[in-house]
């Protein structure tokens, strides 16, 4: 299976109420524990790279290589998206759609909505080009994002449907009461803000800093139009948990495969987990004819 747009999975997960998992990669052990989870729950999946970390992670061809090399390797077969996470600037979502990236994020969040507007449209005017889906933001996640620490701001339903109309976006993540990292307390989401907004722009919804929202709100926010859910911090808590654990048990040991294969299948684990609860499981099979031949990238 090569590397595709995530627009059409979108479309089908909001169509049939159930959402496709976007996981964030870290290093290699992300990369591979991904994908595995996601075949062996016969789910698409979007394999996210942040842009704060692309220098991290060897930079945007590397990172598209690497993803695109071990689908190959691994004979994975159901549909993969590999998407550009919170591009901070217009220039580094054309880097990585030149870099064979097949899906990108501008987050023009914090400007006001006019340059938000003017500058996704750009991205969006590329991306049409090269058959790339395009996600952009409005309102302020709250939380740690990319190294900075904000509050949350609700998105507005007047700028959601103009950013949708004026760019032409594919899904769009309109703040609403999540935040990055870990929540203090149980999350409060707006869902009245939430059903007006699904209502009003017909794209699909995103939902970040969703690690930590409690599976019943989860499920009414998917089925108020989240086709596409963003997990991170789970899968980085349990890969340092058990890390810390096979470190514990043999301190002596200083073969990498040994302390770092355990913290992989902990995020294997992991994603399998959240794509079950996200009611994706068993969605690939039905998904692949639609996708083949759309955005593909090779």
């Amino acid at each position: 299976m090569t590397l595709v747009s995530m627009k059409e999975m979108l479309q089908r997960a909001k169509r049939e109420q159930y959402a496709v998992g976007q996981f964030n990669v870290n290093g290699l052990s992300w990369v591979h524990a991904i994908l595995d989870g996601a075949q062996q729950e016969n789910a698409p999946v979007i394999v996210a790279a942040s842009d704060r970390l692309i220098d991290f992670l060897g930079g945007y061809r590397l990172t598209a290589n690497m993803v695109r090399t071990l689908v190959e390797e691994k004979g994975i077969t159901v549909p993969v998206a590999l998407h550009l996470d919170h591009g901070k600037t217009v220039e580094s979502c054309f880097k990585a759609i030149d870099a064979g990236f097949t899906s990108v994020m501008y987050d023009g969040s914090h400007d006001p909505i006019e340059i938000n507007i003017r500058d996704t449209k750009r991205v969006v005017e590329y991306a049409a080009a090269h058959g790339v889906s395009v996600e952009a933001e409005v309102g302020t996640v709250g939380g740690m994002e990319d190294g900075l620490i904000g509050g949350i701001s609700y998105a507005d339903l007047g700028e959601c449907v103009r950013i949708v109309e004026e760019t032409g976006i594919d899904a769009l993540a309109a703040a609403l009461g999540s935040v990055h990292g870990k929540y203090v307390g149980e999350p409060k989401l707006g869902f009245v803000e939430m059903e007006a907004i699904s209502r009003a722009i017909g794209v699909p919804l995103v939902l970040h800093g969703a690690s930590g929202i409690p599976t019943h709100q989860l499920h009414r926010a998917i089925d108020l139009g989240h086709a596409k859910v963003n997990i991170n911090t789970e899968c980085v808590t349990v890969w340092s948990e058990q890390l810390r654990r096979t470190l514990a048990e043999d301190a002596e040991t200083t073969e990498p495969r040994k302390i770092l294969t355990p913290a992989r299948e902990a995020i294997r684990q992991a994603v399998r987990e959240k794509i079950q609860e996200f009611r994706s499981s068993g969605r690939a099979g039905q998904a692949v004819e639609q996708l083949e031949g759309y955005g593909v990238q090779s």
